[in-house]
């Protein structure tokens, strides 16, 4: 409900804190990191609006409920605003009672809300009173997002009184296209397997199957339902498909073992509690990779609501949390993953990289030291390993780590392309060229084409002024596949630098700095190339800029001395020398050392994985953050290209995980509008298995010549 435009102090108050979204990310990451506790009611307000900007939901609740009860509040909008906030916030905490609570206040004020009817459902539907959970859930029916999933979880609220036919009917009777009938007859498949009703639940899960191959939840359904319709051998075949494009992934490796044990197979789900459960969680993995999190934080705190011990829901939102910059809410929620699920080991390999995340590097490390100790061909925990090691520097362990884990895969194939590149980085960085150069290659080998590795390896030998022409076409083969890739394109620009051709330099890198403005790197090659070519003022201002940036110590040093003193204004002197070293059999010097970026998250296993995403904040000239591994535990949809991690700021400044600047924080969902959120193109896949552990994004070098 808008607020009141009247000028009551309340009133005035509240439009004042409402409108402080600018200034509210950095205000909260302080009180984040040293909470504070208001002593005023208009103070509670102002904390619990900055809180929930930067998603510290626990203290978003707390603040919000505390203004609300000082009485302070008389302006009848107001305090219908505030307590729509006060509900939202305390649902995204997952202070579930309370949230019901104030959800009947809201409906009170505001009769066809649909969160709060969707949370008042789902209060009916856990404690068993279908008909008011189906009357509540008619509310949200026609709302963009929620349509997605109410209708279903509706048919569950049959299934739960015993009328499991009523519900299929009703399932058939929601329009779909063809990405939701996928998801429409994987819900029914579970409901008619939990009833008994095998054939018709093979029946709806081979088609659900037959659509997508790749969700390990539709796989571990479709698997259990033969197994217990006797098709024991079916059953397996359908697992080791998947287990030939996702090796390792727990659920199906699990389920695998104890069909073979002959162990006694149950269906998917037991309760309609639990197929409620499932489809919040499908749908709000699948709204979260479309960037909706406020949503999806209600999806998966509404699935734990009904299943608390829900492996799939726990880890989803914990890496939600983690991507949402707030490890310590994604570290309670790792470790409250069951023991006796098969996702406990990833949620322990992901622990440990949050555990670096707020510092706890020498945790974090003997977390995975502990997982890798229990089993040493563990490669999902030692790539984790490595990527810690990268993200702080620590070269030569990064190396260990990551030719052990070389050794664990025995024949590498397309997937296994990262593990190469970042061992490669890894002696790289420690003046190691000829063993880098090998890695490179064999990255290469296995991925030809692959955009980072092309990048990384052309720039080096560039840089070291051998295999010229070889290493220009590299970059510029990396910059057609990624032409908006601010690194990449910085890496060209710094070729054309490298060989004394300053015109074309100043073209490419000022689209660099175009795509990346505020890398320092970037701005400090361009100040160079200004310089070549007689444009001192501008690369004054450049370099000026660079500073601003906060570069490392060492590069910081160099681009002051360039502001004091210049810079050598032999425009043939550098082409000269990259000509004589391209004649020079030393092949095996090293390039300056690259300035690493995070370490990496290996991605999904579905797949090979394609080119990674442009990287968000790699130190320029260098080759760009290196591509993410490919995911250990295999999530099910084929892999996509690893996403580089955001460049770290300097280790005095900020911790080691990506740090979003404050425009970039995410928005709270303090008072969601489902109406005006547009519906996601297709049915979100039923919920794979959760992404496994992501070792730290690995540091991509840079190379930065100062000039």
């Amino acid at each position: 409900m808008p607020l009141s435009s009247r000028t009551s102090f309340s009133a005035a108050l509240l439009a004042i804190a409402f409108s402080t979204t600018l200034m509210a990310p950095a205000l909260a990451a302080k009180a984040v990191e040293r909470p504070f506790r208001p002593t005023s009611a208009s103070g509670s307000l102002l904390a619990g609006r900055l809180a929930a900007n930067v998603r510290d939901d626990d203290n978003a609740a707390s603040f919000y409920a505390k203004a609300l009860s000082s009485g302070l509040f008389k302006d009848e909008q107001a305090r219908q605003e505030l307590t729509n906030r006060t509900f939202i916030a305390l649902l995204t905490s997952g202070e579930m009672d309370k949230a019901v609570t104030f959800a009947r206040r809201v409906v009170a004020i505001d009769k066809k809300n649909p969160i709060a009817h969707l949370v008042l459902g789902i209060r009916a539907l856990k404690g068993r009173d279908y008909t008011k959970a189906r009357d509540e859930l008619a509310f949200t029916l026609d709302k963009p997002i929620l349509q997605l999933a109410t209708p279903l979880i509706s048919t569950w609220t049959y299934a739960g009184a015993g009328q499991t036919k009523k519900g299929v009917v009703a399932g058939d009777d929601i329009s779909s296209n063809d990405g939701f009938s996928t998801f429409k007859n994987f819900s029914t498949g579970m409901m008619l397997d939990m009833a008994g009703m095998r054939d018709e639940a093979i029946a709806r899960l081979k088609d659900a199957h037959e659509r997508d191959a790749n969700a390990v939840s539709i796989v571990d359904a479709y698997a259990r339902a033969l197994v217990r319709a006797g098709k024991k051998d079916d059953a397996l075949k359908v697992l080791d498909a998947y287990s030939a494009k996702v090796p390792r992934q727990p659920i199906v490796t699990a389920l695998t073992t104890d069909i073979k044990a002959g162990k006694r197979i149950g269906p998917a789900v037991t309760s309609a509690q639990q197929g409620a459960a499932d489809i919040l969680v499908s749908v709000a993995a699948g709204i979260a990779k479309q960037g909706g999190a406020d949503y999806a934080v209600v999806f998966y705190r509404l699935a734990l609501y009904l299943e608390p011990n829900n492996a799939t829901a726990l880890i989803g939102l914990a890496e939600l949390y983690s991507d949402l910059k707030q490890p310590q809410t994604a570290e309670t929620l790792f470790k409250a993953v069951p023991a006796s699920s098969p996702l406990k080991r990833n949620a322990e390999i992901e622990l440990a990289t949050t555990l670096d995340e707020l510092d706890k590097t020498d945790e974090g490390v003997a977390h995975l030291r502990k997982i890798i100790s229990a089993n040493p061909q563990d490669l999902d925990a030692i790539i984790s390993l490595g990527g810690i090691f990268n993200q702080r520097k620590r070269w030569e362990e990064a190396a260990v780590a990551f030719s052990q884990a070389v050794d664990a895969i025995g024949k590498p194939t397309r997937n296994d392309w990262p593990t190469f590149y970042y061992r490669g980085i890894a002696y790289e960085r420690t003046k190691q060229w000829p063993k880098a150069e090998a890695d490179f290659k064999k990255a290469l080998e296995l991925f030809p084409d692959q955009p980072s590795v092309l990048n990384y390896l052309g720039y080096s030998w560039i840089d070291q002024g051998i295999h010229l022409q070889e290493g220009m076409e590299m970059i510029k083969k990396a910059v057609d596949q990624r032409p908006d890739d601010g690194y990449i394109v910085d890496s060209l620009g710094w070729a054309n630098y490298k060989l004394g051709q300053y015109d074309e330099a100043v073209e490419q890198l000022e689209r660099a700095v175009s795509l990346k403005p505020s890398d320092p790197t970037i701005n400090d090659h361009l100040g160079d190339a200004y310089w070549k070519i007689g444009r001192k003022l501008e690369a004054t201002f450049q370099w000026r800029h660079a500073l601003d940036a906060k570069p490392e110590p060492d590069e910081k040093a160099k681009i002051e001395q360039k502001m004091k003193d210049g810079m050598r204004d032999t425009a043939s002197a550098d082409a000269g020398k990259a000509g004589d070293a391209a004649k020079s059999p030393d092949a095996d010097k090293s390039p300056d050392a690259p300035k690493p970026v995070d370490a990496p998250k290996p991605a999904d296993e579905a797949k090979p994985a394609d080119a990674p995403k442009a990287p968000d904040a790699a130190q320029p000239s260098q080759p760009e953050k290196p591509a993410e591994p490919s995911k250990p535990t295999g999530a099910d949809k084929p892999v996509e290209a690893p996403k580089p991690a955001d460049a770290p700021k300097p280790a005095d400044e900020t911790k080691p995980a990506d740090t979003p600047k404050p425009a970039d924080a995410p928005k709270p969902m303090e008072a969601p509008k489902p109406d005006d959120t547009p519906k996601p193109a297709d049915a979100p896949k039923p919920t794979d298995a959760p992404k496994p552990a992501e070792p730290v994004k690995p540091a991509a070098p840079s190379n930065n010549n100062g000039g």
